[in-house]
């Protein structure tokens, strides 16, 4: 036997694990299972369930075997390895034994508690428990806390495994709930009963093995066994979390994570979970047309009739505009038909921006990848507030901080992180600073999108460049610089070419007033009170910002309606599956264009969304794969220097991105769980009907 490996003899069979293992982890290599309640794999052990006991022959009672490390034992008298029994009546009894106890003062309201059909308690209930209750005496009851509009509370039903304690103060790193009391009056409750204030309060709903924290939007609406459950990715930001949609009927009743290491881990942010109730609220489900100086109902053939006439004029007088949530196929399908017309004024950045155009893609994507963080011993923030732009990133971050010792810079607005940092400053001339933080052998430099949106863009992007190469973050096999985008649609916008043609005007200037048709592919993060005259044709799937200015509407899927392809701000190309049917008369958005170009007489050579997506691999080979980040594979790209078009503006400070977390888009806006979740973090109450 090695140093660094012990041996076991469980259930008859002699295993050998690392000494670092746990006795719970050693009885499931053995393929043991082993019940717990307390026990999960990414937070503390706390051992306070009991749950996982096995026998320890020889140990004077039961070993809780999740508490229990395995080079801390001894070997038998003879020198032989540790027996260890995960099954039999003297663990069968110790286990019924425990079950008993945690049944005591559970209430029995299974039929009308939401985790009925996936609680963990059920379901060990009925593996481990007794058939009988001994106790006849009062449970007790416990008062339910208020922990916002998320999380629904019903703590009689609290088992006190402290896993919604442990993940706040470890994983969320806001310490805002904890025990209270003593023996039977301990109490799970938060600090001055406040409700929670982290963006990924609602993985406490996953994480508890009871009934004690479930989803208030969710509450009462369907069981589990009657929902359709669809694979799929998340598009609230640029990150593409693993996600599982659940529909019942042609309604989305909940979104949940599902675990990708490489991404989400198994969080997921609040406004990913709950912005459900957002898809079916101010939807386009049909075209429209402003007839008199008011939106009137029409069918498709008007509607196209009239899209044709606004774009019979010249060309260079054209132009379209990109939102934060297109997809690849319909941006492809859009810039294909905006080609064939001769326009050239097409753009799907943020106005000010002026990245993406050099064909160098490692220049706009986050090249150390959001599990490179974990590798890094340095990482310096420039304009981003991860916890905002990226919440499930920020609490990798936060682990990377606690466990692995990663020192954090920041240059911008100092922040709540819920991790320490150092402040270099929050304007352009700290990136200066960077360059004289030296020793480390894998430092992160990510840049903010919104930094790039600045009149010296360009210039702030050449200063981190620069001071990324200084500092060592770009060598060979390390690619340790990037950009953080906040939006899911804009790396696979830039990668299928969705930037103005030779001669074509940006985002500012399209919006800007000189043109006669604009079309806007769900723009509505951008400023529209310049358009003057203008045309306005918009394709998207919520009455928002776009809609309101628009002449003509043309109804699109949501990401939960269509299988699309996303590509996240790693570069990592991921697709969503179709969950629920559009909506009423609404279409993908590579549909509406494809259908329009017929009308238009410039007819696209695709007839389906799998033959565009042929063209997207010829005309790009990053389309071939799918969930792949390129990483440091483009370490020797990065070493290329960027224009720095002028000098950084040092006296204008960096700008935050994103204001209200959860008002960032109009599937968020239409949500109104969002917004009591926005009113509650403003302090404000949330309006109600007068009495």
């Amino acid at each position: 036997m090695s140093d660094d490996l012990f041996k076991l003899n469980i259930d008859g069979q002699d295993i050998e694990v690392p000494r670092h293992y746990t006795l719970m982890q050693a009885c499931e290599e053995a393929g043991a299972e082993i019940p717990r309640f307390c026990y999960h794999e990414r937070l503390s052990v706390a051992g306070n369930c009991r749950m996982c006991l096995v026998q320890w022959e020889g140990a004077p009672k039961p070993i809780a075997s999740c508490a229990q490390t395995v080079g801390d034992m001894r070997p038998n008298r003879d020198g032989s390895a540790p027996n260890i029994k995960t099954s039999g009546d003297y663990v069968e009894k110790a286990r019924a034994g425990v079950m008993e106890f945690l049944l005591i003062n559970h209430p029995l309201d299974c039929p009308i508690c939401d985790q009925g059909g996936e609680c963990d308690l059920q379901d060990q209930a009925v593996a481990y428990g007794r058939s009988d209750s001994r106790y006849d005496l009062n449970k007790r009851a416990v008062e339910d806390k208020n922990m916002g509009p998320l999380v629904k509370t019903i703590m009689t039903r609290c088992i006190q495994c402290t896993r919604c304690v442990r993940f706040a103060a470890e994983v969320a790193g806001v310490e805002e709930i904890g025990m209270i009391s003593r023996g039977e009056s301990a109490e799970i409750t938060t600090y001055l009963e406040e409700s929670l204030t982290s963006e990924l309060s609602g993985n406490v709903i996953d994480l508890c093995p009871v009934g004690a924290l479930t989803s208030k939007p969710y509450a009462y609406n369907a069981r589990p066994w009657e929902l359709r459950k669809t694979e799929s990715i998340d598009v609230m930001d640029a990150m593409g979390a693993s996600i599982r949609v659940d529909a019942k009927g042609d309604a989305v009743m909940r979104i949940m994570p599902t675990i990708n290491e490489e991404v989400n881990e198994e969080w997921l942010s609040d406004k990913s979970r709950f912005i459900w109730d957002g898809l079916a609220r101010q939807r386009l489900d049909r075209p429209y047309v402003r007839q008199n100086g008011k939106l009137t109902p029409v069918n498709w053939g008007e509607a196209f009739a009239a899209t044709k006439e606004a774009l019979s004029g010249p060309a260079e007088k054209i132009g379209f505009v990109a939102g934060d949530l297109i997809e690849v196929e319909q941006a492809k399908a859009a810039l294909d038909l905006a080609r064939a017309l001769g326009v050239q004024s097409t753009d799907c950045r943020p106005a000010g921006a002026s990245y993406g155009t050099a064909g160098v893609r490692e220049q706009y994507i986050l090249n150390p990848t959001f599990m490179g963080v974990e590798e890094a011993d340095a990482l310096f923030l420039i304009s981003t507030n991860p916890r905002k732009d990226a919440a499930v990133w920020n609490a990798r971050i936060r682990k990377a901080w606690l466990w692995n010792e990663l020192r954090v810079f920041v240059v911008g607005e100092a922040n709540d992180l819920t991790y320490d940092y150092e402040h270099l400053g929050t304007g352009p001339d700290a990136i200066a600073k960077i360059a004289k933080q030296k020793g480390f052998k894998k430092p992160m430099v990510v840049v903010g999108e919104n930094a790039l949106t600045r009149a010296d863009g360009d210039a702030v992007l050449a200063a981190a460049h620069d001071a990324a190469m200084k500092i060592g973050a770009i060598s060979e096999g390390w690619a340790g610089f990037g950009v953080m985008h906040t939006a899911a649609g804009r790396v696979g916008a830039l990668d299928s070419g969705f930037v103005p043609g030779e001669g074509g005007a940006d985002t500012v200037a399209i919006l800007g007033g000189g043109m006669d048709t604009v079309v806007l592919l769900g723009a509505d993060e951008v400023d529209l009170s310049k358009l003057g005259n203008a045309k306005v044709i918009y394709v998207g799937s919520h009455g928002d910002a776009g809609a309101s200015k628009a002449d003509i509407i043309l109804p699109a899927a949501a990401y939960t309606e269509m299988a699309a392809t996303y590509v996240n701000t790693e570069g990592r190309v991921q697709m969503t599956r179709r969950a629920v049917q559009p909506k009423g008369e609404a279409r993908e958005g590579w549909a509406i264009f494809r259908a329009l170009s017929d009308v238009l007489g410039k007819t696209l050579p695709y007839d389906s969304a799998d033959a565009l997506r042929e063209q997207l691999r010829e005309a790009n080979q990053i389309f071939a794969g799918l969930g792949y980040a390129p990483g440091n594979a483009g370490a020797e790209a990065l070493k290329a220097n960027i224009e720095a078009g002028g000098a950084v503006d040092k006296a204008a400070p960096f700008a935050a991105a994103i204001g209200d977390f959860y008002m960032t888009n109009p599937i968020a806006r239409a949500s109104k769980t969002m917004a009591e979740c926005s009113m509650q973090k403003q302090g404000l109450e949330t309006p109600v009907a007068a009495e």
